[in-house]
């Protein structure tokens, strides 16, 4: 789950115009020229994008028959650049996949199965979950990239200063916070309005925003209701920060706890190195990461979230060859490997975990949380579910409507989504 990727929309469309091919781009192997692929990266522009460009350049010289065009496509914009060029036939030969819209893209044909191709021939190296939320009736659409899942981040400075340790549900959470406010006079906590960052609230009382098997909408559930309510309660108290409602809301809460605002947060591993160029991570040993808080269940859950690398349906065959094989060294170990230590992401085979990538203490952290992540249904309408909450949920925390209306209305709009779903 990646929030905000810094390009300008003029920049981003004529890259696009330029550069979506699919279809397009046959003429270079026809003249016996190397094979030119298009290939859409998602990542930060500013904080990743450098280390996949130097990886295209080392497949290049390793692979003379193929060219690789880069393009990195901002996240927020990717998914219905895909959708719309992907439907005329002009998308890039590869592309990084959210792992919510892989199932979603593969339902409509847009990706080529990867089953039994050399871009998969190392599957049993992949972390089985990850390997799973990449299938889609009973095919794999995606090779997984990179992973990752919500951890409770905090300053262990601050902590021990309070004289309180990471908490283990949420109740802990409010208590620590308060001692928190007392010790240090910086609040202990705050939270999200954001949906996603509002699924472990979930998780912990065992339920979802649908029961994908059962095909019933469970938002506005009893269960969800009482992690919803918890959710809302973290937003008021001692050490509490009242919620922000803003637009630029991700941004405040960032920036006050890599600065020593506020002691704790709910945050992916994607924030990583920006959490070191923080003043109160300058001693990197300073980030504490923990699994999330537990609900009334007594379980602990965070979304899996994470990347992969998924082929184009519609390209030609020579086009899709060479983009099986570029897929495969992008995924391969040693690329995995050079991902993490320069971008500290996490990678998604245990072979890529040396040493070396787990003297970072934010991976080996967030490795430490992976256990607590939940993976999503094979569902394809499974991650615009989070769009009707986007809407509510802020509402509901600014105090503009109540939880039952905000639940209902969520619900309502949901079933629109998946209208052969009950509520």
């Amino acid at each position: 789950m990646r929030r905000g990727i810094a390009a300008t929309a003029l920049v981003a469309s004529l890259a696009l115009a330029a550069t979506a091919c699919g279809g397009d781009s046959g003429s270079d192997s026809e003249s016996g020229g190397p094979v030119t692929i298009t290939w859409w990266d998602t990542s930060n522009a500013t904080n990743e994008a450098p280390t996949y460009q130097a990886l295209v350049k080392e497949f290049e010289a390793a692979n003379e028959d193929i060219k690789v065009n880069y393009v990195n496509v901002p996240f927020d914009q990717a998914q219905n650049k895909f959708d719309t060029a992907a439907g005329s036939k002009g998308a890039p030969d590869v592309l990084r996949s959210e792992v919510g819209w892989t199932p979603a893209f593969a339902k409509k044909g847009f990706f080529l199965p990867l089953d039994g191709t050399e871009a998969l021939a190392e599957k049993d190296e992949f972390q089985p979950n990850l390997v799973e939320q990449a299938e889609y009736e009973g095919k794999t659409y995606g090779v997984p990239l990179v992973t990752d899942t919500l951890a409770f981040v905090y300053n262990k400075e601050l902590f021990a200063e309070a004289g309180v340790e990471a908490p283990e549900t949420w109740d802990d959470l409010k208590k620590a916070a308060a001692t928190i406010k007392d010790k240090t006079g910086v609040d202990g906590y705050w939270g999200s309005t954001q949906s996603y960052y509002a699924q472990p609230f979930l998780y912990g009382e065992g339920t979802d925003t649908v029961d994908a098997d059962a095909k019933k909408i469970t938002v506005n559930s009893a269960e969800a209701r009482k992690a919803y309510g918890t959710w809302l309660d973290l937003f008021d108290g001692k050490g509490l920060h009242k919620a922000d409602t803003t637009a630029d809301a991700y941004a405040h809460i960032q920036e006050a706890f890599v600065s020593g605002k506020v002691a704790s947060i709910l945050q992916g591993p994607w924030e990583i190195t920006n959490f070191y160029k923080g003043s109160a991570f300058q001693d990197r040993n300073n980030l504490g990461i923990a699994t999330v808080p537990a609900g009334s269940t007594g379980e602990a859950g965070a979304p899996t979230g994470g990347h992969n690398l998924s082929v184009y349906a519609g390209s030609d065959e020579a086009h899709q060859k060479a983009a099986l094989k570029f897929v495969k060294f992008m995924t391969s170990a040693k690329s995995q490997e050079t991902i993490a230590l320069k971008n500290s992401t996490l990678p998604t085979r245990d072979d890529a975990y040396t040493d070396q990538v787990k003297a970072d203490p934010g991976i080996a952290g967030y490795q430490g949380v992976l256990p607590a992540a939940q993976p999503r249904p094979a569902l394809p309408e499974y991650s615009s579910l989070w769009g009707p909450l986007d809407e509510e949920l802020p509402q509901i925390a600014g105090g503009k409507e109540s939880l039952d209306k905000g639940l209902g209305d969520a619900e309502t709009a949901m079933a629109k989504l998946v209208p052969d779903f009950s509520k």
